[in-house]
């Protein structure tokens, strides 16, 4: 596999956005109407839920001294721009997803550029999206959050192999787009547990005292003309290369016993199984899908998410006690998320089927898909239907 090697020198990029009609400028946006919309009580004084449209909730959070710079964690699973309506399980309407092209972008980016004023300076956000528009949100990211605190494209395999009779691949991953707003945030790197066969492949070796490790090298790519570009044990580092610690360090290492020495006496450094936390999580997550069989429990609202999912965004971004905000938050999967992992959280959703569905499950939880019962039966209606977001 080829490995490139960083540029120092400082990079001019020219800028470049997205044209549309209709699109306003921060400044317009930020001095749109605001509205408090309806509170709803969610059963403690510190977490907070909205019926009403996102927008004018945003703006209105934003006044407030206590929430304003103060989000840590933002996940939002928006409209997905697909030209359909939604209903739960009991056959009531749940959302529309009706608008497309330019007015679902600046129906998007407008509450984007008020999220941005509500997120910490070492906070975070993730939008979930299908690849329907994925694509150009993230150039609408790109120009709110900006292009160098875009930190993953996340692919999550969302379904179960499905058996297409049209002329195209299965569809079944879908995206996450993961910005910081700024360089410095917080970030708790999670892990995957090891599995035995996963060990014996990465650590094939055993020293002396029964310990599995694995050799990797003890140079890394590009030149230095510290230390690390010296000579150490007679030897200079392959060329374009530098050593990875200076030779006092090395030193340490093979004193230690962690440099092995190959036959034709080029070091490799020897990275013990012991020592490690699991398997850092990479971009591509194949254990959260939706809800497939009948043991697993749900709400009945549609495109629930994994809650698992939620808590692996919420566990690495936040820490306890943090706030977390999800404005389009359906269900309530983030904010369930949020509470059982001893976060706040500010939910809001303009339809009263989501609303129902998310007291629900902070009430009394979730139900097997195959046992499910009824949302509006069991839920509690406290409003009238708000109108549609795009009204």
């Amino acid at each position: 596999m080829a490995t490139g090697i960083p540029s120092r020198q400082k990079r001019h990029q020219g800028a470049y956005q997205l044209a549309y009609t209709s699109k306003m400028s921060r400044a317009e946006v930020l001095a749109m109407k605001r509205d408090p919309g309806l509170p709803v009580g969610c059963g403690t004084a510190e977490d907070r839920l909205y019926l009403g449209d996102n927008l004018p909730i945003l703006l209105h959070l934003v006044d407030d001294p206590t929430l304003r710079g103060c989000i840590r964690c933002v996940y939002i699973d928006p409209p997905y721009a697909t030209a359909s309506s939604f209903v739960d399980r009991d056959v009531n309407h749940a959302y529309d997803d009706t608008v497309e092209g330019a007015a679902y972008l600046e129906f998007l980016r407008r509450r984007l550029i008020v999220l941005r004023e509500l997120i910490a300076v070492d906070g975070t956000i993730f939008v979930h999206l299908d690849q329907t528009m994925v694509f150009e949100v993230k150039l609408i990211m790109d120009e709110v959050f900006g292009r160098e605190n875009f930190r993953n494209f996340i692919t999550r395999k969302k379904c179960n192999t499905k058996n297409y009779t049209r002329r195209k691949f299965g569809n079944v991953s879908d995206h996450i787009l993961f910005y910081s707003k700024a360089d410095d945030f917080v970030w708790h790197r999670p892990h995957e547990a090891w599995r035995e066969q996963r060990v014996q492949e990465e650590y094939p070796y055993v020293d002396a005292t029964g310990r599995r490790y694995k050799r990797v090298p003890v140079h890394a790519p590009g030149t230095r003309n510290g230390a690390t570009g010296t000579p150490w044990r007679g030897k200079l580092p392959p060329p374009g290369k530098h050593w990875q610690y200076p030779p006092e360090k090395l030193d340490e290492l093979d004193h230690a016993g962690e440099i092995y020495w190959s036959p034709n006496g080029n070091p490799r450094r020897k990275v013990f199984y012991d020592r490690s936390r699991g398997i850092p999580v990479q971009d591509i997550w194949l254990d959260f899908k939706d809800a497939h069989n009948q043991n697993i429990e749900i709400t009945g609202y549609p495109t629930e998410k994994n809650c698992n999912l939620l808590e692996r965004i919420v566990r690495a971004t936040t820490n306890p006690g943090d706030w977390v905000l999800d404005c389009f938050c359906g269900s309530g999967t983030a904010l369930e998320a949020a509470r059982s992992l001893g976060r706040h959280f500010v939910g809001i959703d303009s339809s009263q089927a989501a609303i129902d569905a998310t007291l629900k499950r902070l009430t009394t939880g979730r139900q097997p898909m195959g046992d499910f019962v009824g949302i509006r039966g069991n839920g509690k209606k406290i409003a009238n239907a708000a109108p549609s977001l795009f009204d």
